[in-house]
């Protein structure tokens, strides 16, 4: 799809589209979807950001809170290598001496009134977070230097970050932090919505194997280890796997073995 921004053609982005559920922890859903709204003709949006350990669910939050106002959701990855024009307007070559603008998912999102994720945002760096600062306050657009233009939000357009808390991430400048509010943090989940949420990414293992990786993770997480939902799903897939190709299986051994393998030899002491 192509629109006219000042007078550029920009190409737009297409929307992400995937199986994605949210279950449990209902009350983080309805913070994100409160952060949203708005009250009255001169009210605005705000730009939440959602906090919490790498793979407890903060893009699936925000994937299924836009699905469920009915939006198209764009998620756009932050890096360090984020540029300013990678999240607003880039120039690709069309053909012999000529060039033609793509608009990030981001600009997308704001030109159809979608829903913007800024993924693993404070992985960037502060001179992208500044491309933004007007988008994130009253004004609402953004500028393209390479394109010379500037592009409005749409009324309907929405802006969610998450962030995860490691190491491998930068703090945020003040001017910023300030525009990124309210904060949501996602905990680990409680063993009966773990265990939904590993039967919905596992339909096909069987219950001793949810119980059994279930189990693991519950007491990963009472010992304050940095397993996740995410890292369960893939023991439990391989895990299956290794059923599958042995003639006699044991659903304990396999399930060690997969932590293992997965995780490492110092996880399998938290498998029961």
């Amino acid at each position: 799809m192509v629109v006219e921004v000042e007078g550029v053609r920009l190409h737009l982005s297409h929307p992400v589209e995937y199986a994605a559920e949210w279950i449990g922890q209902e009350e983080v859903l309805r913070e994100l979807l409160a952060a949203w709204m708005v009250l009255g003709e001169d009210d605005l949006p705000m730009n939440p950001r959602i906090t919490g350990k790498p793979g407890v669910g903060k893009t699936t939050l925000a994937y299924a809170a836009a699905k469920r106002l009915g939006k198209e959701a764009y998620i756009m990855q932050g890096t360090v290598d984020t540029r300013p024009e990678d999240l607003i307007v880039q120039p690709v070559v069309a053909g012999p001496g000529s060039l033609k603008y793509v608009a990030s998912p981001l600009v997308t999102a704001m030109l159809r009134g979608g829903v913007a994720i800024l993924d693993e945002a404070n992985r960037m760096p502060e001179k992208s977070w500044a491309s933004l600062a007007p988008l994130l306050d009253a004004r609402r657009y953004v500028e393209s230097v390479v394109a010379g233009i500037k592009i409005p939000a749409h009324p309907e357009f929405r802006l969610v970050c998450t962030m995860n808390e490691d190491a491998s991430t930068f703090d945020l400048p003040e001017y910023i932090f300030s525009r990124l509010q309210p904060q949501i943090h996602i905990d680990f989940p409680d063993e009966f919505e773990e265990k939904a949420i590993l039967r919905q990414n596992l339909p096909l293992a069987e219950e001793e194997v949810i119980s059994l990786v279930s189990e693991f993770l519950q007491s990963a997480h009472a010992a304050d280890e940095p397993f996740t939902v995410r890292d369960g799903i893939h023991v439990g897939r391989y895990a299956m796997r290794l059923l599958e190709a042995d003639r006699a299986p044991d659903i304990g051994r396999a399930v060690r073995q997969a932590i293992r393998q997965v995780l490492g030899e110092e996880a399998v002491r938290y498998a029961l």
